[in-house]
Order: structure tokens, then C-alpha cells, then sequence
């Protein structure tokens, strides 16, 4: 794996002596003093911990991973399966995620940001004497770090010129004075695939919305690009972009033709592409070719559960693959050995973790096995996929975690969780801290997938662009209408919960469905589109405007305006929770202020939390009194 992994949501802890009190870095308006008994009872529930894999090391049967042990999440070093995690890095920003030098393994590069602000830079870690090494101007944006097969370059994007294009820079990162710009380019969404086998070329991919994407060849020399893919009437998404042993050909996901991201060749000399993985009526979420060319391992988005497959390139055939927990399967890497395949998984019960399959065996052994407080993970809930129809015909679906009836009899209240992106998914896995509103409190939670979520066709992906983005609010409301119909959910108790783009929809569902609803916590959301797209960082501007609407376009920005939640905040008629990262880079602090003043100026009741360290989500330990508040404002308006 030369990809540099980029990390988000560790878990972190705090300590409370007494009443607890707010941390200097928070600002926290309306929130009650947190009673010590509270944090004493959830507690637990703070220290779940996870590990995502990052690269094995190239001459040994070694990986590097990170994981959180103190207040962020660092990188660690672990030498055998199951043995002890032996950290590398302690710093009070978090680490983003690195990989080894490929061929020797003698030094390491690693991401990192500072409070939240995303404007990543690359470092050099050297184990010899634990010397750090900044190798990126310190100001700019950079990011999708990929070593050459040498291991003597690496090429990555950065925002340094201009602070909006992610132009293509290279350097040997043993000697930061090489670094150098490959070339300039127009737009945010650029990435590094991948190198050449004989480091000549690079494949580039430029993203322009999650519907579209282009695949060019680079000259690692010159910086001269040619298309690789097409441009014609059908968009179409490439992207994991992979060179085959051979040097002759790619490996892709693509949709073209297709509902669904299928794993596709293509000849670099004639573009002729040829369907690999056809077969699987589900996108393929990750995949990754061994060394030696000859086997395929990927991942099957099937319904939202994440499937290991393995596939033999020279017969075209699938391999027996272990049958593992129900979960998802992510970050794929090959020993150099060719028979060691790394991979994290992550279940209703078991937090993320790294394990590895032996090809030749089939014996998959755990690397590392997570914390969970002290609590048995045996007894965590197992989520049932629900499907249902739209107000429109249109289908969707929701994972719901319901508590123990045996312990909460009755009709239980519900907590709507309503993911982001907006193209993201919601996908059955590890509930870590909302275990606590199961176990503890009875409550249950329901993850839905509404129209314009990833994981069910290109087509349902497009559902929600431009003047459809209301129709998800109703997908809510049908929901809504299913949870009236469940016996064993309480429609009167119900709230709604969302962060970024689920944020936005907490927001709106408050506004829509106000008279239905508890309350609403909405986690650096959205509350004015034509502010948000004004003022969200220059590279991403674009990239947005692809999936919400122009707003320099007159009707269009009539209509953002119409249905943003400040324009509708007098419709909210229920307490909200509103919680914002001071250094946000996507959805400025600046939306959840004039939210919470509008709230507050049409006399309605809001608690806000406000860090001055953190960006588009917590993940210090701000975490733990964002989550005590969470609690005790679920409490106050949903429980009672």
C-alpha cells in the first residue's frame, strides 16, 4: 500500500474531577454543567479504541498502523500478529496515516494536520533516531502522497501555488531540496493514482464530481499528460487506478456502461477496455494487485456490507475467500511476499481492526484487537437492514440498532442518524460510544441511506443534485411514517442527528418535520447554501457546485436560498444542539454561528459547542464533552 491514509474520528479521552467542567478550548453556550455521576457512568464508553492499517514494511513481516493510545490517534509499529503496538510518533495533533519506503523500509513518510484545518503537510520519520522532517512548505494543502516503485520518489498534490489547483509536485523525500513541480493544473480535484513499474509516467485522475472523473498519463519527468480516458456524452467515474505488472495495461473501477463500479483493463497503448469483475451486481469499493501480478483482492459494496473477494488474473477466476463477520472489509494491501493480504475489519461488534489472510493457508490472523472499555462486545447489537419505499416509489433503506427488549420493554424512542457526503453511505459496523444510547438508555438508532447516497447505482447517486436536493428531506419522512408503524418504536420520541451534510439534513428535517420531532443536533452542518458555497475553501468550491447547484446562477440561487435552514428557521419549533469546529474548512464556523443566532433571535432554545482546535469534526478530546452533552441533551428533550 503507497498511498498515504488520510484518518478521521479517533477516539480520544478526558478526565473530570467533581462537576465536570468545559475544556479552555471549547466554547460551550447553554450547555448544563456536566454532573460528575454522568461521566462516571459513561466512561466506559469512552475508551473504545480502533486501528487502521497503513503499510507493511517491505523487507519484513511488519506493518504500520495507526491507532490512538493518549489524546490522538498516532502511527505504531507492530511486529507480529497480535503482538504489542509500539508507537512512533506522540504528538497532540493527530496523524493522518504513512507508509514505508518501499524497497528498504529505512525511513517513513506520514501526514498531519494542525486543528482541524485540513492543510495537511508530509513529514519523514526516521526510526534510526526518531528524527522528524518537514518536507512540504508547512502552509499548503498536500495530500494523496504515492511512493515510486523505487521507492526513491514521491509525488502528491499541493495547493501551494495559488491555494485553489492541486498541482502535481515530486520530490526524494531523503532530500526535501528536490522537491519540484510536475505540473500545474486547473482544479480541486486532482489525485496521484499511481507510478509506473519503471517510474517513467504517472496515472492522474481528475475528479469532478462523484458522477465523473478522467484518467490521464503524466510524464514523471516532463510533466506532458494525454488523456486516457475518454470524454463523451455518458459521464462516467474512473478512479483506483493501478498499473499491471506488465506496464501495458491498467487496472480500474469504473461505471461506464454499468449501474455499478465494475474492475476494468485498459491498454494503455489502444484504451481498449476490457470488464475484469462483471459478474457482481454491486460497486467494487477497493481492490488491490498483488506483486507479483497474479492475484486480485477486492471488496463487494453488497448492500452496504463490505465482501472480501480474490480473483486470479491469469484465469479470470475467483478464488475461495474466508467467510468473515458481517461488517466491512477496507485498505487492502499485499505483503511483498505476495501471499500476505492486509486488511481492516470492522463489525456490529468488533471495532476496526487489522488482520491479514495467508493466501497459501487461507488462515486470517488479527494484528491487533481494540479496546472496548471493558465492556463485552458479544452483547452489542446487530443491526437489521430495512427497505423501504419513498413518497416517490423511489427505494431506500435504513441499518436499525434496536436496544434489549428484554431490558427495555415497551416502545423504545429513536434517534435518526442521517450520514454526509451527501454521497456517502451508511453501513452496518462497530457503534462504539452510541452503544451507550443502546445499553444504557434504550434508545434506538436508525441509520437510513436516502436517495443520493453511494453503494446503489449511479443513477440513485444523481437523485438529489440541484433542485431534487428536497426530495431526500422526504425520504426522512417516510421514515418518519415507518417508525409510526413499528410497534416497538416510539413515534413521539423521536430526534434527528447528522454531521456535514447530515448536519444540513438535521437542520431541514427540524424545519420540515418540527411538529414530528423531539430535536435535531446538527455537527458542522450546513445551514445556508449560497454562504456555504461562498465561503467554503477555494479548492472544494467547485467540486460542490457540481452536486448542490451554481449559486451565481439567479434561479438556482433562488431556490438554495428558499430551502437553506436559515431562511426556514422560524418553521423549528423544537430544541437543537448545534456543534462546530472554529477551523472547518468545508463548512465554515461561520454557518453554525448565524444558525445559532437565528434560533436564538426567533426565540428558540439551542445549546452550541464551539472548538477552537478542531475542524470539520472532533477528534481530540473534545470528543468526550461533546459526546457527555450529546447525552444530556438527548435526556432533557428525547427521553422525557
Amino acid at each position: 500500500m503507497k498511498k498515504i491514509i488520510i484518518l478521521f474520528g479517533a477516539l480520544v479521552s478526558v478526565s473530570f474531577t467533581g462537576r465536570a467542567q468545559v475544556p479552555d478550548n471549547l466554547v460551550a453556550e447553554g450547555i448544563p454543567t456536566v454532573p460528575a455521576e454522568l461521566k462516571s457512568g459513561v466512561a466506559r464508553y469512552l475508551e473504545f479504541r480502533s486501528a487502521t492499517f497503513n503499510s507493511w514494511h517491505p523487507a519484513k513481516r511488519e506493518m504500520l498502523l495507526t491507532t490512538r493510545f493518549a489524546d490522538a490517534t498516532q502511527l505504531h509499529l507492530v511486529k507480529r500478529p497480535g503482538g504489542a503496538r509500539k508507537q512512533l510518533t506522540f504528538f497532540a495533533e493527530p496523524v493522518g496515516g504513512g507508509s514505508f519506503q518501499p524497497k528498504t523500509g529505512e525511513f517513513l513518510i506520514f501526514s498531519q494536520d494542525t486543528g482541524g484545518g485540513e492543510f495537511y503537510q508530509l513529514y519523514r520519520y526516521d526510526p534510526a533516531d526518531g528524527k522528524i522532517t518537514l518536507l512540504t512548505d508547512g502552509k499548503s494543502r498536500n495530500t494523496g502522497a504515492h511512493w515510486s516503485n523505487s521507492g526513491q520518489w514521491l509525488a502528491y498534490t499541493s495547493t501551494r501555488r495559488n491555494g485553489r489547483d492541486n498541482d502535481i509536485y515530486v520530490i526524494n523525500p531523503a532530500d526535501p531540496k528536490t522537491d519540484r513541480l510536475l505540473l500545474k493544473i486547473s482544479g480541486g480535484g486532482w489525485e496521484v493514482a499511481e507510478w509506473s513499474p519503471d517510474d517513467s509516467r504517472i496515472i492522474l485522475d481528475e475528479y469532478i464530481s462523484i458522477n465523473e472523473s478522467y484518467l490521464y498519463l503524466a510524464d514523471a519527468k516532463t510533466g506532458a499528460q494525454e488523456l486516457l480516458t475518454a470524454k463523451g456524452a455518458e459521464k462516467v467515474a474512473y478512479s483506483q487506478a493501478q498499473f499491471a505488472r506488465d506496464d501495458k495495461s491498467a487496472l480500474v473501477t469504473i461505471d461506464k456502461g454499468s449501474e455499478f463500479r465494475r474492475l476494468v483493463r485498459i491498454d494503455l497503448a489502444t484504451k481498449k477496455e476490457t470488464v475484469l469483475i462483471g459478474h457482481i451486481p454491486w460497486d467494487i469499493d477497493d481492490f488491490a494487485l498483488s506483486h507479483d501480478g497474479k492475484t486480485i483482492a477486492f471488496t463487494a459494496n453488497e448492500d452496504g456490507v463490505g465482501v472480501l473477494h480474490l480473483l486470479n488474473v491469469k484465469t479470470g477466476r475467483e478464488l475461495r475467500a474466508p467467510k468473515l463477520p458481517l461488517g466491512a472489509v477496507s485498505n487492502l494491501g499485499w505483503n511483498k511476499n505476495n501471499r500476505d493480504l492486509a486488511f481492516n475489519l470492522n463489525t456490529a461488534r468488533s471495532p476496526m481492526d487489522v488482520y491479514s489472510l495467508d493466501l497459501k493457508t487461507g488462515k486470517v490472523e488479527r494484528w491487533t484487537e481494540s479496546e472496548t472499555g471493558g465492556l463485552d462486545p458479544a452483547h452489542f447489537v446487530e443491526p437489521k437492514l430495512e427497505k423501504l419505499k419513498s413518497f416517490d416509489d423511489v427505494p431506500i433503506s435504513a441499518f436499525v440498532y434496536r436496544p434489549n427488549r428484554a431490558r427495555f420493554p415497551g416502545k423504545r424512542p429513536v434517534l435518526i442518524n442521517i450520514h454526509g457526503g451527501p454521497e456517502a453511505q451508511s453501513r452496518p459496523g462497530f457503534q462504539a460510544r452510541n452503544n451507550y444510547f443502546l445499553n444504557e438508555m434504550g434508545v434506538a438508532i436508525v441509520y437510513p441511506n436516502v436517495r443520493g447516497s453511494s453503494g446503489y447505482g449511479k443513477t440513485y447517486l444523481t437523485l438529489d443534485n440541484g433542485l431534487k436536493r428536497e426530495d431526500t428531506v422526504r425520504d426522512v419522512g417516510t421514515l418518519i411514517d415507518w417508525i409510526k408503524r413499528d410497534p416497538d418504536l416510539d413515534a413521539d420520541r423521536i430526534a434527528v442527528i447528522g454531521g456535514s451534510y447530515g448536519g444540513y439534513m438535521s437542520l431541514a428535517c427540524m424545519t420540515r418535520y418540527s411538529d414530528q420531532l423531539c430535536c435535531g443536533i446538527d455537527v458542522v452542518g450546513i445551514s445556508n447554501f449560497i454562504t456555504f458555497l461562498e465561503n467554503t475553501q477555494d479548492y472544494r468550491r467547485d467540486l460542490r457546485r457540481v452536486e448542490y447547484g451554481d449559486e451565481r446562477d439567479a434561479a438556482m440561487r433562488q431556490f438554495l436560498e428558499r430551502i437553506s435552514p436559515v431562511t426556514n428557521v422560524k418553521k423549528i419549533k423544537k430544541p437543537i444542539f448545534v456543534v462546530q469546529g472554529k477551523n472547518d474548512p468545508r463548512v465554515p464556523v461561520t454557518e453554525s454561528e448565524q444558525m445559532v443566532k437565528a434560533i436564538r433571535d426567533n426565540g428558540g432554545l439551542v445549546w452550541y459547542l464551539m472548538a477552537k482546535e478542531e475542524g470539520h469534526g472532533f477528534v481530540k478530546k473534545n470528543t468526550d464533552f461533546q459526546f457527555l452533552a450529546t447525552i444530556m441533551f438527548l435526556r432533557e428533550q428525547l427521553m422525557n
